[in-house]
């Protein structure tokens, strides 16, 4: 446990998720009293239980950036053409 000037730091070195590295964690100032052991099995808990965000919602949000970039370029056609229609029709 590491302990800052303003906050104390749990740092949890090799989770057991493969998807992170290390993982650190803020204690709150009300729990700073509580003994070392126990914020850092907590810690080790919670960081075994993070993963990466299901398959699903990677690909939700593909399909909203597409959306998103669709009608962007179909409203910028139909300004083009507006404008042209305006000033060379």
């Amino acid at each position: 446990m590491l302990k800052g000037v303003n906050h104390q730091v749990v740092e949890v070195t090799k989770p057991s998720c493969e998807y992170f590295e290390r993982v650190i964690f803020f204690v709150k100032p009300e729990f700073s009293s509580v003994s070392e052991g126990t914020l850092r099995e907590r810690a080790s808990t919670i960081a075994g239980e993070a993963g990466a965000p299901p398959p699903s919602k990677v690909r939700q949000n593909r399909l909203l950036l597409a959306s998103r970039l669709l009608c962007a370029a179909v409203t910028g056609a139909a300004v083009a053409i507006i404008v042209s229609k305006f000033f060379f029709g």
